[in-house]
């Protein structure tokens, strides 16, 4: 066995050598030309890969189920606001009038039954005061109203103050009348 080796051994060492002394000698002539460079050999086209695992599609059929199998008809609508908020009638101008007239008590009674205390004068406007029936007192300037019929204060003087009261009789015309609250005579 050591024979084998030793004869491929010497062999191959024989290659090495007769490899070398070409090699050598190709490269050390000066008469012959550089060898030209070769082009490199067009790498192959590389080929798509098969997948691994078939594709499947994600886009299932499925048979529609006959009967509503979604019944909601028990159940809150979540759309439907918690609290139920009513609209508020739109008033007419009137309408918002008398409304108004009745929330404040001077509006309450008739002007008749208002009693004169006292006047002041001789700033810009003058200013009266008057008691309702109940004994409250009230401040009145030129412009405001008074009464269950909206009578509007005209004029202030020393002796009284003029209201104008605009109301409809029973044949639906509107009548004016002058009302003038006086100041008591004194005893």
């Amino acid at each position: 066995m050591t024979q084998k080796l030793s004869k491929n051994s010497h062999k191959f060492m024989l290659l090495i050598g007769i490899a070398t002394v070409v090699l050598f000698a190709h490269g050390c002539s000066k008469n012959e030309p550089p060898p030209l460079p070769v082009p490199a050999a067009p790498l192959p086209a590389k080929q798509p890969q098969k997948p691994v695992q078939k594709q499947v599609s994600t886009s299932l059929k499925l048979n529609v189920p006959p009967v509503n199998q979604f019944d909601f008809s028990t159940k809150k609508d979540p759309f439907k606001p918690y609290a139920i908020i009513k609209k508020v009638p739109i008033l007419s101008a009137e309408k918002l009038r008398n409304n108004q007239r009745l929330a404040l008590p001077i509006h309450s009674f008739d002007i008749s039954q208002f009693k004169l205390i006292g006047v002041i004068s001789g700033g810009k406007e003058s200013q009266a005061m008057v008691t309702d029936p109940n004994g409250k007192g009230y401040v009145l300037k030129v412009g405001m109203t008074i009464g269950k019929n909206d009578g509007r204060i005209v004029s202030i003087a020393n002796n009284g103050v003029e209201v104008l009261e605009q109301f409809k009789d029973d044949n639906g015309r509107v009548r004016k009348e002058h009302i003038k609250i006086s100041m008591p005579r004194k005893q």
